[in-house]
Parts: structure tokens; C-alpha cells; sequence
């Protein structure tokens, strides 16, 4: 059940004042914090770790960096408004899932989130419009990625975190199969990852991306990239060439910077990392608490 907790407060016109959220969940406490700039946006918290943003009145607002790269992914991936068939594993407060019904109307998309008692907090608090064809399903993301039918899905999202760490089941090479088995000839894929110095896990899983995918870029922001921070970086992968320029135009041109490497560049920034099988398999670093100061 969800509780109103202490916290600022922000007018909405002449009306009561908003305040922020919580519940507890099966990933911890989750609260949902009024955006100080948008009357109806809001974003969400697991145990004080920002995971996401929600702008009710304009789903296609992305706030978060991370989350606008995966957007710019979303638009580049089929011509501007055409329906696509997407799967999200994990969850959050579906800002993705959010903007591509907005952006592409009549797109079909399913979401694959573990904590169920998250799922239900978010439809209460933010919920879905009921003209958008997005299912929720339960379950754990790698169970739920085997029973999507083989060349189902345009598009791939992989934003999965247990504890603010990506579970190790879900790093693989024979992750990464499914993936691929899922996905349509010319879908993408795209991983959200979290990674400090000196970047380890981000290279293994490049290496590990390129065993089933013969095409890879990543996006950043250029501190993460040289290894001077913890950070997001995006991971895109495909069987066919990709929009490098128009995805590096756009990384550049966005309010919080990224850069793109691709090609020889991406080769040489991996640094000869192994790839990652089931058996050797290990959640991504947490990170360090200055993060979330």
C-alpha cells in the first residue's frame, strides 16, 4: 500500500500541494518524487537510488541521460511513427515503454518486471493510458525473454537491477543468444549499463555482445567512457549496420553529453575483455555511495 512521506512540497496551480510517495517493494522502498518543474512529473527511488523519470502530461519527456539515449535508440530503429513490437526486461516506473506509445502510436509492447509489488505502486501512482498495448508480465527477465517467440520483437531493452546491480544471469553469452533468437533480422538491442573504473564490466560485456551481434556501439557520457566516474553507458547491438552518425549527433547535442564509439575505436576501448559465459557470469559492481549524495 502506498504511503505519503515528508518531504517539499511543490503547488500545483491553485491546488493541494504534491508530495511524494513510497511503498515498500520487493527491491526495497520506492518513492515517487515531485518534479519541482513539471506538474506532473515524477521520479522514482528504490532504497534512494534514482531510477528513473516520469513526466505524466508528456510521456515522450525523457530526464534522465541514459534514458534519452535509449530513446534516441528507439526512434532509430524503425522510420519516425512506425508501429514497432517492443519487450522491456525490467520494469521501473515503463518511461520507455511510456514513450514509445507516444512517439509510435499503435506500437505493440510487452514488460517483464520481477517485483511485482513495484508494478503495482507505479500503475497506481503513474498509471498507463488505457489505449496503449502494453502488457505487464511478472516474472524474471531471462524467464520471460524465452517465452517471446523467436523474431517477435523490433526492439530489445535490457534494464534490469536487483540491489542497483545488473544480476549475473542476465550478462551472458547465452543471455545474449536469446536475445538475438527474440529478436526480428535488423531489430536492435539495448543494454543499459552501470560501471566505474576501471570499466571491466562494461568491456566484458561489449566482448560478450560481439560473440552473437556483428554489429556494436556504445554510448556515454565521456568521463564515464574515460574511466573517471561511475556511470551509465548504453550498449547497441544489431545484425546489420547501424545509425552511428545520427546516434552521435544526437548524443552530442543532448543536455548531459555522450559520446559514441564504434568500429576500431569500441575494439581498442575493450582492450581484448572475454566475454561472459553462464559460468562465469558475475552481477555488475555496485556503485559506490558518493552516487546517490
Amino acid at each position: 500500500m502506498a504511503r505519503r512521506v515528508a518531504g517539499d512540497k511543490q503547488k500545483h496551480g491553485r491546488g493541494r500541494a504534491a508530495e511524494p510517495v513510497s511503498a515498500q517493494v520487493a527491491g526495497g522502498l520506492a518513492e515517487l518524487v515531485p518534479d519541482r518543474d513539471r506538474p506532473r512529473g515524477r521520479t522514482l527511488l528504490i532504497d534512494g537510488a534514482p531510477q528513473s523519470h516520469v513526466d505524466l502530461d508528456d510521456p515522450a519527456y525523457l530526464d534522465f541521460a541514459y534514458q534519452r539515449r535509449l530513446g534516441h535508440i528507439a526512434d532509430l530503429v524503425a522510420p519516425p511513427g512506425k508501429p514497432i513490437q517492443a519487450l522491456h526486461l525490467g520494469g521501473g516506473a515503463f518511461t520507455l515503454a511510456r514513450y514509445i506509445a507516444a512517439t509510435r502510436p499503435r506500437s505493440t509492447q510487452q514488460i517483464v518486471e520481477i517485483d511485482g509489488p513495484l508494478v503495482q505502486f507505479v500503475r497506481a501512482e503513474l498509471p498507463l493510458d488505457a489505449g496503449w498495448r502494453i502488457r505487464v508480465r511478472g516474472g524474471d527477465a531471462r524467464e520471460g525473454l524465452a517465452k517471446v517467440p523467436d523474431g517477435w520483437a523490433d526492439l530489445i531493452i535490457a534494464d534490469v537491477f536487483s540491489g542497483a546491480r545488473t544480476p549475473a544471469h542476465l550478462t551472458s553469452t547465452e543471455f545474449t543468444g536469446e536475445v538475438r533468437r527474440a529478436l526480428r533480422p535488423g531489430g536492435f538491442y539495448a543494454a543499459n549499463l552501470a560501471d566505474g573504473p576501471p570499466l571491466a564490466h562494461v568491456k566484458a560485456q561489449i566482448a560478450t555482445a560481439w560473440t552473437v551481434f556483428p554489429e556494436l556501439c556504445l554510448t556515454a557520457d565521456p568521463a564515464v567512457l574515460r574511466g573517471r566516474r561511475f556511470g551509465n553507458a548504453v550498449l547497441l547491438a544489431a545484425d546489420r549496420e547501424l545509425p552511428v552518425a545520427e546516434l552521435t549527433r544526437r548524443a552530442a547535442t543532448d543536455p548531459h553529453q555522450g559520446r559514441v564509439e564504434h568500429g576500431r575505436a569500441l575494439a581498442d576501448f575493450t582492450g581484448g575483455a572475454a566475454p561472459v559465459t553462464d559460468a562465469s557470469a558475475r552481477p555488475s559492481p555496485a556503485p559506490p555511495p558518493s552516487v546517490f549524495e
